[in-house]
């Protein structure tokens, strides 16, 4: 009995935290132009700025320098229209 009213408790707890996700109903606004500038050396590229979703608005993230990967590329996120909702996907090295 015990095991079942753990697993009942796990359930509604993961669908309340399921709902504290947040997608905005309205999408971000343009990209900002940013210039690279300052290269710190070879081997290193540039991850483009971004607007994240904080406090029911949107805010830009800088712009910055990374070590590249051997043998990879990075992909920038982008934000992703579903439906009425925006979600963003993350940028990776590919």
């Amino acid at each position: 009995m015990k095991k079942i009213a753990f697993v009942v408790l796990l359930g509604v707890l993961a669908a309340l935290l399921a709902d504290c996700i947040v997608y905005p109903t309205i999408g971000p606004p343009a990209l900002r132009a940013e210039a690279a500038i300052g290269r710190p050396g070879p081997g290193y590229v540039w991850i483009s700025g971004y607007w994240t979703w904080s406090g029911g608005g949107y805010r830009w993230h800088s712009g910055y320098w990374a070590r590249a990967r051997r043998g990879r590329a990075w992909v920038d996120g982008r934000w992703e229209q579903r439906g009425q909702r925006w979600a963003w996907h993350k940028g990776y090295w590919r």
